[in-house]
């Protein structure tokens, strides 16, 4: 039996094929900023990573890179105006009415930028840390926030529970199932 003979193409391109035109690259400033619906101004969110994870916050206002920035108040348990991305935060339907609290306009994503500080010295490894300062500016920042937050919070007939409210650890016990529950 024969094998049958490779069949040759009767033409042969000289162009290089060229890969498909794909669509435009998006680059990350062009990206849609979607809020989830459970978030809105005013609502408390439980942190569930970093360095303040259990902590309860209040949710001030969405930032143009997506994140949301949030605050403890301060003086109830601690947490300062941060940036948080949405996928590390739990809704919880406590509702603060934010409407007259007035946020500054400085507030943007270029306020929580640390300022690259370039070491000069003689040796070639260097191994002295330089140490975050914290600017006059974000401290006004948090007391001007932190001031017109608790007024509202103290308006409220819930004041004493709401302050109790956020100044605890969100904690889960054997018994306690996430799924079941309504934040």
């Amino acid at each position: 039996m024969e094998t049958p003979k490779e069949r040759r193409p009767k033409n042969f391109s000289i162009r290089r094929k060229t890969k498909k035109q794909l669509r435009p690259k998006k680059y990350f400033k062009d990206h849609k900023r979607r809020l989830r619906e459970s978030i809105k101004p005013g609502t408390v969110l439980i942190l569930l990573t970093g360095i303040h994870k259990g902590k309860r916050v209040v949710f001030l206002k969405q930032l143009k890179t997506g994140l949301l920035m949030v605050t403890g108040p301060y003086k109830l348990n601690g947490c300062p105006l941060r940036r948080v991305n949405q996928r590390f935060v739990i809704a919880t339907c406590t509702q603060i009415d934010i409407s007259k609290v007035k946020i500054p306009e400085n507030l943007t994503d270029n306020f929580f930028r640390h300022e690259k500080v370039e070491q000069q010295s003689d040796e070639i490894f260097a191994t002295k840390k330089t140490e975050y300062v914290l600017k006059e500016e974000r401290k006004t920042a948090q007391v001007e926030v932190d001031k017109a937050l608790l007024s509202v919070i103290k308006k409220r007939e819930d004041r004493v529970m709401l302050k109790g409210y956020l100044s605890t650890f969100f904690s889960l016990s054997r018994s306690e199932l996430p799924h079941k529950m309504k934040f």
